[in-house]
This record gives structure tokens, C-alpha cells and sequence, in this order.
């Protein structure tokens, strides 16, 4: 009877201390979340479908993501670039009389200081298609300037320059994608430039605030449109050869017929020079190799960050890591436009003692600069395990052999 309760009649069966582990797998799609509340799939809250208890450890099991991603986007601050014509060709210089050709280096001799700014379209690129974009974007950012001067400094209105202008813009830029080398070539027909690339804007650049919170890190690597295109934070000058000799592909054409001569002088204009730049290192068109995972409560991954030159670095030999950032690393084995999907991840949390109840997680999604993960309109889905430890109770067998 001392096995009994004084206040109940069922007999009190002990705690052996025995647990069973038990595998219990939750699939979460995206887009189960409210969408009302967390529009984006990039940070939202989803309930499970029951309390799990006693919970030892959770890992992420499987995952499938779209690669729809914007590999050049403002979130991730790297569609600007600029650069300055620092000597635009001059016609007095070699007896061409052309009030227009006046005006437009009078106009860009006065812009000789200041940066031209352009900003590509969002998106993923080839390496031939940022070429033909840069291309355009160099030759508009510069007619929009000169546009801008001959309809409304006065004696340029005077003499109607703009209706000779317009229809053909400015078109002296020259950029192009050497797929050997995997390098961009920066040309001009006519007037020396220099490529800003330790401009103050792309520290300065910043996108609506609103919509985008990330820690700004000192980073060196992606920094800003320059970066992914072969370049350093140094600026880049652009050069005539002194030989005379202009430069060439030698393992094909750029544009039918041109035998690998990329850039030769405006034929319209007397005596010009062609200037070029090469960036130093290839492009890169991939954009991030990772991104983690966040789940509130769970996150088990600690992380580095860009070192920075600062006093705290300067006297110390400490990290200034981040202990328990994420949950998982996620890889992006491949790009726009598909689908991936992988499985088997060597983080997961722990929970000791085991976590008494889980039923709400909240999911957040981001690159290693801190700036969110957006796959457009496309859902994606990833499979938790969970494991349970589930008490045993104490139980004690006899068994008997039947006498024959």
C-alpha cells in the first residue's frame, strides 16, 4: 500500500528517467504566413500546428528556395557608380568650327570637377549585358547634362543647338566585356575621364529608411556598384596610348566587322584621342555565396564581421563578432532564374535543460552586410526537426516459459 496515494486510489508509477527520443518534422511554407501582417516573406511570424514538448534539439532538415534574387539591387547599394570628364575634346584645338561642338565642351569642361552619377536598373546581369548598360548609362547621364545647359543657358537657346543635339545625344562612351580576361574595358572617343571610385556617395548613398534597417558595416569587399565590376576603392584614370596604336580583342570581334578594335577615334571630330580604362580584376556578376537564416530563440551561429579600422581593433586582440547571430547558413549554389533545393545542416540548437514548449518561431531571412533577403513574388519552404524527449514510465516484465 505505499505505493498508493493517501488521496486517490491509482497507484503513483515512478519516474524511471527513461526518455525516447522522438523525431517530429514541421514543413513551413512562406506563404502560410499572414500576408496581411508580414507582406514580405523575408521576416514573418507562423504558429505550429501543436505544442511541442520537451524539446532537446532543432535542426534545419531540408529547404528549397527560388534563385529569383537581385544580385544588383539599392538594398544591397551597389547599382551606382560614378566618374568625371576631366578633359573633354576641345574643337578650337585642332580648327574645327562648330558652334555645337563649342557648347558642349564649354559645358563639360565647366563639369570637369564635379561627379556624374548613374544608377542601373535593378536586377540580375550578365557580363555582356552590364557592359551595353554601362554603355548607355555613361552616354544618357552625360546628354541629360548637356541637354539640361543648352535649353536654358540663354545664348545656347539662342542659336537652337539642342534640336541638333538631341537626336543623337552623346555617344563617346565605350564599354565592353573581354571575355578572356573577364574584365571590363572603360573607353572613350574623345575625352579623357576618371572613374571615382573612392567618391564619398557610396558611403553617403543611402536608400529609403523606412523599408530598410541594416547595420552599416565598414566593408571593403562589396562596397558598391565598382566593386562587383573589377575595381578598388582607388580611383581609375583613363589613358591614351602613346604609341598609337588602339587596342584590340585579339581572340574575336566585339561588334561584327571591327576585327577586335573595340575603340577607335569619333571620325566627326578632328584629331580626337581615344582614352580607356581597365578594371583590375574580374567581374562579378553572382553576388552573395550565402545567406542565414534567423529563427527568434534559436539562433545558435555565431558570426564575424568586416573588420574595421578603429580604436577597439587598434588596442585590442578581441573579436567584434557576433555571438548567437543566426540559425542556419544557407548556400546559393546557383543563380536567376531557377529553383535549388539541399538538405542536411551541421548547426542546430540545443536546448538544455529541453525547452518546456514551442509553438510560434519567427523567421528572418538576410545576407551576411545585415540588408534583407527578397525573392520577388516567389514563395520558398524549409522542413525543421524536432527532437522530443518523451518520458517512459517503469515497467517491469516477467515472463514465463509454458510448461509442455
Amino acid at each position: 500500500m505505499s505505493r498508493f496515494n493517501t488521496s486517490s486510489t491509482h497507484p503513483l508509477i515512478p519516474n524511471s528517467q527513461d526518455y525516447m527520443i522522438y523525431k517530429k518534422y514541421v514543413s513551413i511554407h512562406s506563404e502560410d504566413r499572414d500576408i496581411i501582417k508580414y507582406p514580405l516573406s523575408t521576416e514573418f511570424e507562423i504558429e505550429l500546428p501543436q505544442d511541442y514538448c520537451n524539446v532537446q534539439t532543432v535542426r534545419l532538415s531540408t529547404w528549397t528556395f527560388p534563385s529569383n534574387y537581385s544580385t544588383f539591387s539599392q538594398l544591397q547599394n551597389n547599382v551606382l557608380m560614378t566618374f568625371r570628364i576631366i578633359n573633354p575634346y576641345n574643337p578650337g584645338d585642332y580648327g574645327l568650327a562648330d558652334p555645337l561642338q563649342d557648347a558642349i565642351f564649354e559645358i563639360l569642361y565647366a563639369s570637369r570637377k564635379l561627379d556624374f552619377i548613374i544608377i542601373i536598373d535593378e536586377g540580375f546581369y550578365n557580363p555582356v549585358q552590364m557592359s551595353v548598360e554601362l554603355t548607355n548609362r555613361f552616354n544618357d547621364v552625360v546628354s541629360r547634362r548637356i541637354t539640361e545647359a543648352l535649353t536654358t543657358v540663354p545664348k545656347y537657346v539662342a542659336l537652337n543647338l539642342n534640336a541638333q543635339f538631341t537626336p543623337v545625344g552623346y555617344t563617346q562612351f565605350v564599354i565592353v566585356y573581354n571575355s578572356v580576361q573577364q574584365k571590363l574595358f572603360f573607353g572613350n572617343k574623345s575625352s579623357e575621364f576618371l572613374l571615382t571610385n573612392d567618391s564619398i556617395i557610396y558611403a553617403d548613398y543611402i536608400v529609403n529608411a523606412d523599408c530598410y534597417k541594416k547595420s552599416i558595416y565598414p566593408e571593403f569587399s562589396n562596397w558598391g556598384l565598382p566593386a562587383y565590376l573589377g575595381f578598388t576603392r582607388c580611383p581609375s584614370p583613363s589613358f591614351s596610348p602613346s604609341n598609337g596604336e588602339y587596342p584590340r580583342f585579339f581572340y574575336g570581334e566585339i561588334n561584327p566587322g571591327d576585327n577586335g578594335f573595340w575603340l577607335l577615334p569619333e571620325t566627326t571630330l578632328p584629331g580626337a584621342k581615344i582614352y580607356y580604362a581597365v578594371a583590375p580584376l574580374k567581374i562579378n556578376v553572382m553576388g552573395a555565396s550565402h545567406f542565414y537564416m534567423e529563427i527568434a530563440g534559436m539562433n545558435c551561429l555565431d558570426e564575424t564581421i568586416p573588420w574595421a579600422l578603429n580604436e577597439f581593433t587598434t588596442h585590442t586582440n578581441e573579436t567584434n563578432g557576433v555571438v548567437n547571430s543566426a540559425f542556419a547558413k544557407i548556400a546559393i549554389p546557383t543563380t536567376p532564374i531557377s529553383q535549388w533545393f539541399d538538405n542536411d545542416i551541421d548547426s542546430y540548437m540545443l536546448y538544455n535543460p529541453p525547452a518546456e514548449r514551442i509553438r510560434k518561431l519567427k523567421i528572418k531571412l538576410r545576407y551576411h552586410n545585415g540588408a534583407p533577403v527578397y525573392f520577388g513574388g516567389f514563395d520558398y519552404s524549409f522542413t525543421l526537426e524536432f527532437n522530443l524527449l518523451v518520458p517512459q514510465s517503469q515497467r517491469k516484465y516477467n515472463i514465463f516459459k509454458p510448461e509442455i
